[in-house]
């Protein structure tokens, strides 16, 4: 029993930080991608004149 309450403890937070990093990240990656189609889409007027 002690020895699953340790490794918990061990594992435990490096799954709770890696999930709340994903999260995080994940917001900023889905407007870094919103903001590279808006990109393209404005060079691609540009070509287009």
């Amino acid at each position: 029993m002690n020895d699953l309450l340790s490794q918990i403890g061990n594992f435990g937070f490096p799954i709770i930080l890696s999930m709340y990093l994903l999260v995080r990240i994940e917001g900023k990656i889905e407007t870094l991608s919103t903001t590279i189609t808006h990109l393209s889409n404005v060079l691609e007027k540009q070509e287009d004149k």
